[in-house]
């Protein structure tokens, strides 16, 4: 009896053990996965990956924030994640303890964009080692390893916005004055907006080395009556079309538009078209746009890290291969450019596609060389 009960004993300490052992988290070296992810960085059965935007300001720009918005919404309905979005504000102060908070949060991947927020974007991805982070737009080359950032060539689109800009003014088309001169709208005098203006002027060149550029920036993104005080100023002096890069502050260009019946070109988003809807007048005199591909950009990084094929630790430059860029080829521009315009638009693309045509970047230049290229172009 004695004997029988020990084999008994024993018998169960091996099974507790068994159990211990099978208990453990990981692969068997301690390593764990991101919820919602297998332990190689895709997606894990039956689980529903988490994904929080945070937006450094606030939604509604028609541009650059409901665009990284709109691929969030992609997330949601195409991979099934439950999604959430966060409007930081104006509030510079408040973003750093918005992100440590989200992070703290059980969310799988945590997604924010803008050189602005980069530096301490970065810190909460190496204070939290266990969540994804993705940059949807930065300039910044470094990233956490546990990160994966995105920029785009807006030099090169910037160029064929300012090909096409330079093509109108010299045209018959209906808002288009004798004055060989264009515009630019700035949100701030800073590198990430003066490389779009230096593909702009550049491009505008291309079509014609004598056109004249009208450059001005607002100091704020969040500011469309100062958008249109600036553009009417612009559009007084003989500008016919303007170029926006200033976030919520171009809104004002396009009221500033049609009070003055000229053109303008919008930026990161289709603008037009998200303007058509409750304002088709206005949306009317937006003859294209600059697009930055951001929803399309953060679907398909999301999607890769599901599938485990997102490369972290590095940043990508997405251009015209990438289809990371492009403009608005929608009904209005077909309408407001005739057609041997848009065959010539057409030509310059196909040369950026191809690297025909080497476009500089402000982002690698000094000040006072921007400086130059601006005042070469001055009215």
């Amino acid at each position: 009896m004695k004997k029988k009960m020990l084999t008994l004993m024993l018998l169960a300490v091996m099974v507790l053990v068994a159990a211990c052992g099978n208990n453990k988290s990981g692969n068997g070296n301690g390593a764990t996965a991101t919820p919602g992810t297998n332990e190689e960085g895709g997606a894990a059965a039956g689980d529903k990956l988490k994904v929080v935007l945070l937006i450094p300001g606030t939604l509604g720009d028609k541009s650059f924030f409901d665009a990284a918005n709109n691929g969030l919404q992609k997330v949601k309905s195409e991979l099934g994640a439950e999604t959430k979005v966060v409007e930081m504000g104006a509030d510079k102060t408040k973003w750093e303890p918005t992100f440590n908070d989200i992070a703290a949060e059980d969310w799988d991947v945590v997604i924010s964009g803008g050189s602005e927020i980069t530096e301490m974007f970065n810190a909460t991805a190496e204070a939290n080692p266990d969540k994804k982070f993705i940059n949807y737009d930065t300039d910044i080359e470094e990233a956490p390893a546990n990160m994966y950032n995105m920029s785009y060539s807006t030099n090169e689109v910037s160029f064929l916005a300012g090909a096409a800009a330079a093509l109108a003014t010299q045209s018959d088309m209906p808002n288009a004055n004798k004055d060989n001169v264009i515009g630019f709208l700035g949100g701030m005098d800073i590198p990430g907006i003066n490389a779009f203006l230096v593909g702009y002027i550049q491009g505008a060149q291309y079509v014609d080395p004598e056109v004249k550029v009208a450059v001005s920036y607002a100091g704020d993104f969040v500011n469309p009556a100062k958008g249109k005080e600036l553009s009417l100023i612009q559009y007084n002096s003989g500008v016919d079309i303007i170029f926006n890069v200033a976030g919520g502050t171009g809104l004002g260009i396009f009221d500033a538009a049609k009070e003055k019946n000229k053109y303008a070109i919008g930026v990161d988003s289709d603008q037009a078209m998200l303007l058509k809807d409750t304002d088709s007048a206005k949306a009317n005199l937006i003859v294209t746009s600059a697009i930055k591909k951001i929803d399309s950009a953060i679907l398909g990084a999301v999607k890769r890290l599901q599938d485990g094929t997102l490369e972290m630790g590095k940043r990508d430059v997405l251009g015209f291969v990438e289809d990371g860029v492009g403009i608005a080829e929608n009904e209005i521009y077909k309408a407001a450019f005739p057609a041997e315009l848009q065959t010539k638009i057409e030509e310059v693309k196909q040369k950026l596609i191809n690297k025909e045509i080497k476009v500089d970047n402000a982002m690698g230049m000094e000040t006072s060389e921007v400086e130059a290229i601006r005042n070469a172009v001055k009215p």
